[in-house]
């Protein structure tokens, strides 16, 4: 048989119409995908995107950014000044659950970096995360140092040095509980395992969020790492904090602490979170427990006269209400992944109890 030159093999290849498979496989794999979402963001873009460019070289990963429909020049802007950046548009704005899962469906890659649009980051900071992933498969996620950018020596408040959460699902972190936020002088310089990693910077292998569903559409906004994170623990997966990668985070950036709406949805995805995840020997006592907690919360406010913020806590809790039977079939599907009585990154105690009642307002006060 003649043998085939080059030329001959493109040609026999497009004959029979294999030409185009044969592009796909001689791509070279993407290991690391840095996915930005982006709701018209680009002053942040304009700010922190020159930080990912700079710190992150073409051979460490692809460098995306998932618009979710914006309505200023954020993609033109792109367009004109980063051609490095891939974009890929979505039609409206579908918040953070909702616009990472249809990004990431549509993005290959061996593990997802993702980032919000306000993060500086800083030389070295993928390789870290990224050798965790490498050196250890039981770890589905990974997170890394995140401090304030304003205040530079402190942690900052959406995730610190690696999230955990209460026996009641108050989640908290590793240098902030509630609205105190730690100095950082090298007190959770350890590597450890958390129980949630934060959204603002997470590597996660594509394969376990897909594999767990992704973000659930349903919490739009706010505390789906949370929830996610819960999903691939019990799945038997680890989720883990390095602190030999540090970025600084803005913070506050599409809702900031003062807001009703952020007090709505982090009320509301909290209920979701729980009912969803809970273990079924411990499911209808913290349930409980939670909403008898939320009631004094909405008190609170009222006698204060933030009428505003007891109205966010009451809607929150009729919007849970409105979605029982779409809770209620997803625990029924997922039963055998409710079969965890504990983690050991959940607390079994009170952050309430101990931050408001002894003033216990660090980490290692109430924890150690």
């Amino acid at each position: 048989m003649k043998s085939l030159f080059p030329f001959d093999v493109l040609l026999f290849l497009q004959e029979n119409g294999l030409f185009f498979l044969f592009l796909s496989l001689m791509k070279k794999e993407v290991k690391t995908a840095v996915v930005i979402l982006n709701w018209n963001g680009r002053n942040f873009l304009e700010n922190f995107l020159p930080s990912v460019l700079s710190n992150t070289s073409p051979d460490e990963a692809e460098i995306w950014v998932a618009d979710n429909g914006s309505q200023d020049d954020s993609i033109a802007f792109l367009s004109r000044n980063y051609p490095r950046v891939k974009c890929l548009l979505l039609d409206r704005n579908y918040g953070f659950a909702g616009g990472y899962n249809r990004a990431l469906r549509q993005i290959h890659a061996q593990y997802y970096l993702l980032l919000n649009s306000d993060i500086e980051v800083t030389p070295g900071w993928l390789g870290p995360l990224v050798q965790v992933l490498d050196e250890r498969k039981e770890v589905a996620a990974v997170m890394p140092k995140i401090k304030s950018y304003y205040q530079r020596h402190c942690f900052e408040y959406a995730g610190a040095a690696g999230g955990f959460i209460d026996r009641f699902g108050y989640p908290f972190c590793r240098g902030r509980i509630f609205y105190t936020v730690e100095e950082d002088r090298g007190q959770y310089d350890d590597e450890c395992s958390v129980f949630w990693a934060t959204g603002a910077c997470m590597l996660i292998r594509s394969e376990a969020f897909h594999k767990a569903g992704g973000f659930d559409d349903m919490f739009f906004a706010h505390m789906e790492e949370i929830d996610l994170c819960w999903r691939l623990k019990n799945m038997g997966l680890l989720i883990r904090y390095t602190p030999r990668s540090v970025v600084y985070h803005v913070g506050g950036g599409t809702l900031n602490k003062d807001n009703p709406k952020k007090t709505y949805l982090n009320y509301r995805n909290n209920l979701y979170m729980l009912y969803k995840n809970l273990p079924r020997r411990h499911f209808f006592s913290k349930m409980l427990c939670r909403m008898m907690l939320d009631g004094i919360s909405a008190i609170k406010h009222l006698l204060l006269f933030q009428g505003r913020y007891c109205m966010a806590i009451l809607r929150a809790h009729g919007s849970f209400y409105l979605r029982l039977s779409e809770l209620w079939r997803y625990r029924k599907n997922n039963a055998s992944l409710l079969n965890y009585s504990s983690h050991p990154e959940m607390i079994k105690k009170s952050i309430i109890y101990h931050s408001f009642f002894l003033g216990k307002r660090t980490f290692t006060e109430i924890v150690k």
